[in-house]
């Protein structure tokens, strides 16, 4: 199942590497990334694929905000079929 982590924040050295590697702890594959820096704000966008995850979809939401939480950032995961449906036109 393919899904689409998003992330904001602070820009601060060390949050591309927090966030992936807090991923591949949970055998969430990354497929593509895009980020950016706006004024002094993060952005970044992941489609990954969490066939491999054994958490849920739901108990990821939870561990990625807890850790969001943590360092001072918006974290958020969502099934990509539901993002296409929030987002189409």
């Amino acid at each position: 199942m393919k899904a689409i982590v998003t992330v904001i924040g602070k820009d601060r050295v060390g949050i591309t590497a927090a966030v992936c590697s807090l991923l591949a702890q949970h055998n969430i594959n990354i497929l593509d990334i895009t980020q950016t820096v706006l004024q002094e704000f993060f952005t970044m966008v992941m489609l990954v694929d969490t066939s491999a995850c054994q958490q849920s979809i739901g108990d990821m939401a939870d561990i990625l905000e807890q850790a969001g939480k943590e360092q001072e950032l918006s974290i958020r995961i969502q099934r990509e079929d539901i993002f296409n449906a929030m987002h189409r036109i």
